[in-house]
């Protein structure tokens, strides 16, 4: 799984890059790798509306959603299984109706 870095850190990294300071030279400095600053200078320039893509609040967003599906998804598959678990104990042929004769 790759490594998260605080938002800070991403903040400082892309201030640097902003100066005209080498991104291999940060990399090498702060241990991160050079792929991983120039993502998140598209990542930052997506945000800022300067580059067409998904912004990270859309993402988390996103993400969001597709987790709040999947919990309904599953409470929807329990309800529907614990539906036909109370069919079966209702076996409507088990005769619970009294039959006397009158």
């Amino acid at each position: 799984m790759p490594r998260s870095y605080p938002a800070e850190f991403r903040r400082k990294v892309l201030d640097l890059v902003e100066t005209g300071k080498p991104v291999a030279e940060i990399a090498e400095q702060l241990g991160v790798t050079g792929q991983t600053i120039y993502n998140w200078r598209n990542q930052d320039l997506i945000d800022r509306g300067l580059r067409p893509g998904v912004s990270t609040a859309e993402s988390a967003e996103l993400a969001a959603a597709r987790r709040r599906i999947r919990e309904l998804e599953t409470e929807l598959a329990v309800t529907r299984r614990a539906n036909e678990l109370l069919k079966e104990q209702a076996d409507p042929k088990g005769g619970s109706g009294s039959s006397s004769p009158s």
